[in-house]
Formats: structure tokens, sequence, C-alpha cells
């Protein structure tokens, strides 16, 4: 991780932000989430918002990203949030029967900043496990 510059800046933030779909339905799963993560490489692009990690449980994400001062936590969280919605609903128009107010996202979120000096891979290594299930071998010892 290394500063970033814009013609006017320099800056190095990082975000941590979470948020539910509509009425915690669990549709992250399938082929739906290989398409979250082509329109955020498109959001990427377009808005030079760097998005480091995304993870997902079947009903929300986490994501982990990097953006210039010009954008504010709420503008980011717009953004994803309208582009991604509106692009999975034309992939995959059932969704809209499933989701009935027509919307993709719960309207609120979580955003906290996250400090490369404190605690950066934890919440790295949280946001990238999102999903998964922890198995942990015990080894047991015979007396």
């Amino acid at each position: 991780m290394s500063q970033k510059r814009t013609y006017h800046n320099i800056y190095d933030t990082h975000y941590h932000i979470v948020f539910p779909i509509k009425y915690r339905k669990a549709l992250l799963q399938n082929e739906i989430p290989l398409h979250l993560a082509k329109i955020a490489e498109e959001i990427a692009d377009r808005y030079d918002i760097e998005f480091e990690k995304i993870g997902y449980d079947q009903d929300h994400i986490h994501i982990l990203c990097n953006f210039p001062p010009k954008h504010s936590g709420s503008d980011v969280v717009r953004i994803f949030k309208s582009i991604t919605a509106r692009e999975l609903f034309k992939q995959f128009p059932l969704l809209k029967k499933q989701l009935w107010g027509g919307e993709f996202w719960s309207d609120g979120f979580y955003f906290a900043t996250v400090s490369e000096r404190g605690d950066w891979k934890s919440v790295e290594r949280y946001v990238s496990n999102q999903g998964k299930t922890m198995s942990t071998n015990y080894q047991l010892k015979l007396l």
C-alpha cells in the first residue's frame, strides 16, 4: 500500500464498507458475486475508486477500498449500490420478483476508516474470509 496521487492532492486512506441486501435475502450466491466483481471493476475505472478486497456472505457485502478525497463515503456507497443494482436487475430479471420493492440493497450501511498501522491486516483477513466456513482442526492427545 502506498500513497496515491491526483493532480491536486496526495492521499493514503482506506475504508471498510458493509451493506446488506434488501430484506436480508440470501442472494449473493451462484453467478451473482462474479457479476458484482465485474461491475466493481467498471466502477473502479470510471470513478477512480480502488476496490482492494470485496467479500460477501449470502445476504451482505464487505468492501475494503480507497478513493480520492473528491468523493465522500456516502458518494461511494451511492455509486456502488445504484450501478450494481441496475446492472444486476438487467442481467438477472428474476431478482425483481424476489425483491418485491424493486431495490437490491438496503438503505443503510456501515462505514469505517482502516489504518495500515493498526488493524489493516485483521480487517483485510476478515473481508477475504466472508462466506467461508472456518474449519479448525483440533489435535486430540491420548493420555
